[in-house]
């Protein structure tokens, strides 16, 4: 950690990393201006997160059109989020970024706000995560391996983009750091939910149809797809163990022999398991929430941890799944 403190100051003395840095002070990506354009908008340096793109991603995910991980660049899921947006809102559901969306989007409040590091977010860290399930399944939790990680997920951000936010910063207890405001999670009662394979994404529902959230999703993969048809929500574990068992679902390295893995948000399953009725199969989080939608999975429906978590607090048992291609 200290390591990458230094070559994050290193960084920052260079005029290169001069500008990076008052590119991403608060008030830059606060008062970025939001345009048709933006998406279309390339940076100097293809690893520069752009302001604009910073604050559209905040202001989609408290509109409930969640952009996945908030990283400052553009790609397919603040596309997706901005078509979910804009089915919200009763617009055609084209993911453009034009003058209505965002005149519907803006908002006057800040984006990036200032968190101070307390002690309650340097407790029960671990040093790191072995890739090895055998080893995992020794460990007593797979818990956060930094402050920053912790903080990055809390407040829905790619670590990168917390960390070039706080080039100094040592994320010491104390210390006042940058965090984007990605607002309260949503409320409502889901009664339907809607996993789009070739889309990639989870759509929430009412009883009455109305899109309450949608998240963009890991669906499957071509070597283990999800499941087809309609099924229900069974029930709902928080920081759940995994069970891992190479005769039902994958071979994971050189392990042959079932393993239970203690939970935890860097577990295989995330903070939370949405239990399906059809057997094996669940909506979970992820260690990984920037390769959502980027990578497969073995199966099941990946979301980011706390979208994951917000979808699980607006289910009960019941609730229909339906896969649709």
């Amino acid at each position: 950690m200290e390591n990458k403190v230094l070559l994050a100051a290193v960084v920052l003395l260079s005029p290169a990393g001069l500008a990076n840095a008052q590119a991403l002070q608060p008030e830059t990506i606060d008062r970025a201006s939001i345009t048709p354009t933006s998406l279309e908008r390339r940076t100097e340096t293809s690893d520069t997160p752009d302001p604009a793109i910073v604050r559209l991603q905040v202001l989609l995910d408290r509109a409930g059109a969640s952009p996945g991980v908030i990283d400052g660049f553009a790609g397919e899921n603040v596309a997706k989020a901005i078509a979910a947006f804009e089915t919200m809102q009763g617009l055609p559901a084209d993911g453009k970024l034009d003058a209505d969306v965002i005149g519907r989007l803006l908002e006057q409040t800040t984006v990036v706000e200032p968190y101070v590091i307390s002690e309650d977010d340097v407790k029960g860290l671990v040093a790191e995560i072995p890739e090895d399930y055998s080893e995992q399944a020794k460990m007593d939790q797979l818990g956060y391996t930094s402050v920053a990680e912790r903080l990055a997920e809390r407040f829905h951000m790619d670590i990168d983009l917390l960390r070039a936010l706080n080039p100094i910063s040592a994320f010491s207890v104390g210390d006042t750091v940058s965090v984007v405001n990605p607002g309260a999670a949503r409320q409502g009662t889901v009664q339907r939910i809607e996993a789009h394979r070739r889309t990639g994404q989870i759509l929430a529902l009412s009883a009455d149809g109305t899109l309450i959230a949608a998240y963009p999703a890991t669906i499957g993969s071509r070597e283990t797809p999800s499941p087809s048809g309609t099924h229900k929500v069974k029930g709902v574990a928080r920081m759940p163990p995994y069970v891992y068992n190479p005769r039902i679902n994958f071979k994971q390295g050189d392990n042959r022999k079932v393993l239970t893995l203690p939970g935890g948000p860097n577990g295989p399953v995330g903070t939370v398991w949405i239990d399906l009725s059809k057997p094996t199969y669940g909506i979970h989080g992820t260690p990984e929430p920037s390769m959502i939608d980027k990578s497969g999975s073995h199966g099941c429906v990946r979301l980011t941890n706390w979208d994951a978590e917000e979808l699980a607090a607006m289910v009960k048992p019941g609730v229909i799944v339906k896969f649709v291609d």
